[in-house]
């Protein structure tokens, strides 16, 4: 399954602190390996295969729109700005960003491999969750919420 809309508005927590994602209007289930040609979803959050209107795969564009949306998180600006969407769109392919120091070396890293211009270079969901930095971070979540 592919959602194709992730972004902040789209991301909620409940009473407990669990993230819950929301609109799943433009989401679709196909197969991993077939590619489709759909320009849909918010600019900042676009994959470079979507912008410029080729043939994709829905996870990884899911997983790029997950790494602009943690780097929102950091920084509260996205990592692509333009005047307009076709600049936007340019900064998107070419896919040069800054990770500010403030941001935790785990974190940066990660952000690395999901911002990354070639859809199949990218880490599915799996190899995400097996990050130290997520591994590290579900760990404190868990002996802090043990606590309360």
């Amino acid at each position: 399954m592919a959602h194709r809309d992730i972004k902040l508005e789209n991301v909620l927590l409940d009473q407990r602190g669990n993230v819950k994602l929301i609109d799943f209007g433009f989401s679709t289930c196909i197969p991993n390996d077939k590619k489709v040609k759909l320009f849909c979803g918010t600019p900042s959050y676009m994959a470079p295969e979507i912008v410029s209107k080729t043939e994709f795969c829905g996870p990884p564009t899911d997983i790029w729109a997950t790494g602009v949306l943690l780097y929102t998180f950091f920084n509260g600006c996205f990592p692509f700005r333009g005047a307009n969407d076709k600049e936007l769109y340019a900064k998107i392919c070419s896919g040069e960003f800054l990770v500010p120091d403030h941001v935790p070396k785990g974190a940066g890293e990660l952000l690395r491999k999901m911002i990354r211009v070639k859809a199949e270079d990218r880490p599915t969901s799996a190899e995400i969750y097996c990050e130290p930095w997520i591994q590290g971070t579900q760990s404190s979540q868990e002996s802090s919420v043990g606590s309360l």
